[in-house]
């Protein structure tokens, strides 16, 4: 939260007609001497601005639906981002799962006795 414009003027004012330093302003103000240094130089707060996203949440989505085994870094390739990018993308819309590395013949059970191995004579 961002301290008000007349509570700024208030600091920078006392500072000059106290003749005092920004840090004993600051403790003054139980306020970081940072904060007064910045209101030194510009008073008014920049306005934020919303970042424009490269990747698009309905593309994304019909990505996952055509290639729903592709790996992170592939739609990376094909979104020109990175992969982080795109885990950042699929965890907000929901869409994390942790692909097995087993394949579903390895998960059957199989009878006692019977070993997956091979073995050599």
């Amino acid at each position: 939260m961002s301290y008000s414009i007349d509570f700024r003027r208030k600091v920078i004012s006392t500072r000059k007609n106290e003749g005092v330093s920004i840090r004993e302003t600051a403790k003054q103000f139980r306020i970081g001497p940072a904060s007064v240094s910045r209101w030194i130089n510009q008073i008014e707060s920049k306005a934020s601005t919303t970042r424009q996203r490269k990747i698009d949440k309905s593309e994304l989505i019909k990505d996952v639906e055509q290639y729903p085994d592709a790996y992170q870094k592939e739609r990376a390739e094909r979104f020109g981002v990175c992969q982080k990018a795109i885990w950042q993308a699929l965890k907000k819309l929901g869409l994390t799962y942790k692909k097995n590395s087993t394949s579903s013949e390895s998960r059957r059970k199989r009878p006692a006795g019977i070993s997956t191995k091979k073995t050599t004579v």
